[in-house]
């Protein structure tokens, strides 16, 4: 290990001696266990759990790789290369998804929509329906989804799928929504949990309902915290999205009281270097809250 251990906040855990004793000293003792296992044992271990009490093992996962990384702990070997688990697993062809007869005309026949989450267990028909439409229609498709997040598969009065929609963990920097907010990086660090990105949007494409995607959006906005704070035990004060110009204009989410903020830089969450890998976005957010600022710099 060659890195110089500096004490501070990985993962959004104060990571000093003790803390690092106590990994180095599971990887000793242990060395035939997996990473996974690792990542379990540490999480019960410092009872690293979410608000509704579930091990928060993929954090204490993302933790380790970062401590790693900067050459604190030397980790076990890799048994496998990880997959997408999206790729890894049947997906629903084309030919038995939903009939794709076109859906066109005003709203009000199509009303009331049904949003139902998808997530729970009991819904697995309604989840691989749900992810085999964003895999074949979405433009970035789907690769799964970890960490918090809600999806919501949308069907019409007569129970025809008309939508998905995907809500999931917020972009780890972002200058415009920051400073919207009003964070500096220790408390942007503190309130991150607080905000969710809508990563995926899609009126499948066989639907063309004028105002059908800034109404979905409302109905959205009004439902999102109770439905977060069900799953995952805390609520949600911000939403945000990022509009890809070169395909979108955004109008829906301007028509749903979103505000446009400015631009991304084109920086990837991986991209290490100060050169943009891929086109700017729009950066668009709502707050949920009228006190949304306060929320999120006091959480």
């Amino acid at each position: 290990m060659c890195g110089v251990f500096e004490p501070g906040i990985t993962q959004g855990r104060f990571i000093g001696p003790a803390e690092l004793a106590q990994v180095r000293a599971l990887l000793a003792e242990h060395p035939e266990w997996s990473r996974h296992r690792i990542s379990k044992s540490l999480a019960r271990l410092w009872d690293w759990r979410n608000p509704v009490g579930q091990l928060k093992d993929m954090a204490a996962r993302t933790l380790l790789l970062k401590l790693a990384a900067r050459g604190w702990i030397a980790l076990t070997a890799r048994r496998q290369v990880p997959n997408n688990r999206m790729r890894s697993q049947w997906m629903l062809p084309l030919a038995l998804l939903p009939d794709a007869a076109p859906i066109v005309g005003e709203l009000g026949p199509l009303l009331p929509l049904t949003l139902c989450e998808v997530s729970p267990a009991q819904r697995r028909d309604e989840r691989a329906l749900f992810d085999a439409l964003l895999h074949h229609h979405h433009y970035l498709s789907h690769g799964g989804s970890i960490g918090e997040n809600l999806r919501y598969l949308v069907r019409e009065r007569q129970g025809r799928p008309v939508a998905c929609v995907l809500f999931g963990a917020a972009a780890w920097q972002c200058r415009a929504r920051d400073e919207f907010v009003g964070w500096d990086a220790a408390t942007r660090q503190r309130g991150l949990g607080y905000v969710a990105n809508n990563t995926r949007f899609l009126l499948l494409p066989w639907v063309h309902v004028p105002h059908l995607a800034s109404h979905l959006l409302g109905r959205l906005a009004r439902r999102l915290s109770a439905d977060w704070q069900g799953k995952y035990g805390h609520p949600i004060y911000l939403l945000e999205t990022f509009v890809d110009t070169s395909r979108f204009q955004g109008g829906c989410y301007q028509a749903a009281h979103w505000i446009p903020v400015g631009q991304t830089t084109g920086r990837t969450r991986q991209n290490k270097t100060p050169i943009p890998q891929a086109p700017p976005k729009a950066v668009w957010l709502l707050p949920l809250r009228e006190d949304f600022r306060q929320a999120l710099c006091a959480s």
